[in-house]
């Protein structure tokens, strides 16, 4: 539980940096930059919970050119290794949490960033 907090926590505060430092350079090409840190879901360990951040891009008319969505944590139900809504006798509640370390997302986001300025 700690540590998908900790993951949570790390992700929100990385995505203020870059909204704080990519934006004016989105700005100035007449584009708009926003980035976000997302929770659907009560608690990280019921099925349903799902945690993620989101950078994207959109055009002068509110248009989207371009999103990427990183999911944290993820937990939902499962039978047989397939995910499912319902409850069902011998059903599991699986949990997925992003295998990349801190500094591997944040390259990520950031070659993504640099990516779409350069087009």
């Amino acid at each position: 539980m700690q540590r998908i907090k900790d993951f949570e926590a790390a992700f929100a505060d990385d995505i203020e940096y870059l909204l704080l430092k990519y934006k004016p350079l989105f700005n100035k090409k007449n584009v708009t930059f926003n980035g976000a840190f997302h929770i659907e879901g009560d608690h990280p360990f019921t099925p349903e919970y799902i945690s993620s951040i989101s950078i994207g891009i959109s055009g002068e008319k509110e248009e989207l050119i371009d999103l990427h969505t990183i999911k944290i944590w993820e937990c939902y139900r499962s039978f047989l290794g397939m995910p499912i809504s319902k409850a069902i006798p011998d059903s599991k509640i699986v949990g997925e949490l992003l295998d990349e370390t801190l500094e591997e997302v944040k390259e990520e986001l950031v070659d993504f960033i640099t990516d779409l300025l350069a087009e």
